[in-house]
């Protein structure tokens, strides 16, 4: 039986299904079959826009986004898709802010559904710092199928982990 480290903490029922996925060799069929294509968005200029077009779109007059750029550093392994940074420093008597979101490498070739579910994740980070059912309600105002998302995200690095590139 293959270890389902992605999947922690969801139902043994719906494990089984994966597991059964995974011995019958179909785990990539249902990926391809829901998530066809891989973005475009393969720059980190492209990508900060892609942000800001979101921010702009559901967050309304919050802090400005300073940088967003893929990071070859966060080690998905670590449970880290993506990371926001929000740090605040007084400059010439000023206060200045920065807020900075960093999206794991192997992201810029995955389906678009994929990199949307992670820049919502973190965008929702500047108004809810915690984890919490406002955090969550927050990213599913931004993205209706986050959860949905979320789920075939750890079904996308589960079969990364046991066969490699899906989009080749």
């Amino acid at each position: 039986m293959t270890t389902l480290k992605y999947l922690g903490g969801y139902s043994p029922e719906t494990l089984q299904k994966v597991q059964t996925l995974i011995e019958e060799d179909r785990l990539a069929e249902v990926l391809r079959a829901r998530y066809p294509s891989v973005h475009a968005i393969r720059t980190d200029n492209a990508l900060y826009q892609y942000a800001q077009q979101l921010k702009a779109d559901f967050m309304g007059k919050t802090q400005p986004l300073s940088r967003v750029s893929y990071d070859s550093k966060i080690k998905v392994i670590q449970h880290a898709l993506g990371q926001h940074h929000y740090i605040s420093r007084i400059h010439g008597g000023k206060l200045k802010t920065i807020n900075e979101i960093k999206i794991a490498s192997v992201f810029r070739k995955a389906p678009e559904a994929f990199l949307k579910m992670i820049v919502v994740h973190e965008l929702a980070h500047f108004k809810e710092k915690e984890h919490n059912k406002a955090f969550y309600q927050l990213c599913c105002h931004m993205e209706p199928n986050y959860h949905q998302y979320e789920f075939d995200l750890r079904l996308y690095l589960t079969y990364l982990d046991l066969k490699g590139d899906l989009y080749v």
